[in-house]
Formats: C-alpha cells, structure tokens, sequence
C-alpha cells in the first residue's frame, strides 16, 4: 500500500471518529491494522475501525 493511500484513508477514519468498513475493504483495513495505524473493532455485526496513537508518524 502506498504511503499516500495509507494517508488518505487515515483521514477518513480520523474525519468519522470510527469508520464503518465496507464490503470489499476489509483486506485494506486488515492490512492497516496489521501496521498498528487502526484497531478494528469486531463486536459487533458491521466492523468498525479507529485509529491507534501510531497514526501520528504519518
């Protein structure tokens, strides 16, 4: 993943708190939250991703 898309979707989910992922996101978020940049949250029936403090390096 390139560092400008990495970007971008942190500001996204930075912009909505938690952002809800979307069918078809889910290996771009995973790939995220595998680097630490997000938690995704599995609770609940739609996953959700927040952002962790590692965000701040970008």
């Amino acid at each position: 993943m390139e560092k400008e898309e990495i970007k971008s979707l942190l500001e996204i989910i930075d912009q909505q708190v938690s952002s809800s992922i979307l069918g078809g996101m889910e290996e771009t978020y995973e790939e995220l939250e595998r680097m630490g940049y997000i938690t995704i949250v599995r609770d609940r029936v739609q996953h959700s991703a927040s952002l962790t403090p590692k965000d701040c390096i970008i």
